[in-house]
């Protein structure tokens, strides 16, 4: 495992129609012949009546069915939220939480491998006394070199541990102004990261503290590696 050594190293130390149809019907009438004159004829026998004409019909007996409304256009499908990029650089403030401490110390080599076990090691005391995290796993790191460096990995609680081991302790996580990255991707890639974030910091002639934080979004002991989200805070003096 090929970790952002130098970078890491630098880090600490600078840290949205209608169309009307008109029809007209026009009716030939054809004139009666005359009738020749003719004898008389005996009367004819008077025809019936014709039939009285049928009544209009009654609105009532209009068809029950309302003609066809106009149809409505079909409302457009929202549009799809716009994915906003990741926050960089942007500036916050980090609130205090209580928090159960691991202290340890790794080579960049096993860097990884370290800080995993350092969070099973939390995780287990946790569970067995039945207590959930109250957070996301965080790492410290407090001190760094070429061969490797020291942190603290938290993980929040809202109520204290018992039977701590003797590189375990209670306390509290960063606090003040710092500034917010996100990563995306291994551990082992986070060189990139830590490459723009250094470039980030001397562009803005920004000064930081001699430590920065990893806050792990994703469950490191049950997400791949290639899918970790992490922020990472660099405290401002």
């Amino acid at each position: 495992m090929n970790c952002p050594r130098l970078v890491r190293v630098a880090m600490v130390a600078l840290i949205p129609a209608a169309i009307s149809l008109g029809i007209a019907s026009v009716q030939a009438q054809t004139p009666p012949a005359a009738s020749p004159p003719a004898t008389p004829a005996p009367a004819a026998t008077p025809a019936p009546a014709p039939a009285p004409p049928a009544p209009a019909a009654s609105p009532s007996a209009a068809p029950s069915t309302p003609p066809a409304a106009a149809e409505t256009p079909a409302t457009p499908p929202a549009a799809a939220p716009v994915q906003t990029a990741d926050p960089f650089g942007d500036q916050i403030t980090l609130t205090p939480k209580t928090v159960v401490i691991v202290r340890g110390n790794a080579a960049w080599d096993s860097a990884f491998d370290t800080l995993i076990d350092s969070f099973k090691s939390l995780s287990a005391l946790l569970d067995k006394q039945g207590i959930k995290p109250a957070g996301n796993s965080m790492i410290v790191y407090t001190s760094t070199d070429d061969a490797g460096f020291t942190f603290l990995a938290e993980i929040p609680v809202e109520q204290d541990p018992k039977n701590l081991t003797k590189d375990m302790s209670i306390g509290k996580s960063p606090d003040g102004k710092a500034l917010k990255f996100v990563h995306r991707g291994s551990y082992d890639n986070m060189d990139n990261t830590y490459e723009a974030i250094t470039n980030h910091l001397d562009d803005k002639k920004l000064e930081a503290k001699d430590t920065f934080i990893e806050e792990y979004i994703t469950d490191p002991l049950k997400t791949a590696e290639d899918k970790l989200v992490i922020n990472v805070y660099v405290p401002l003096k």
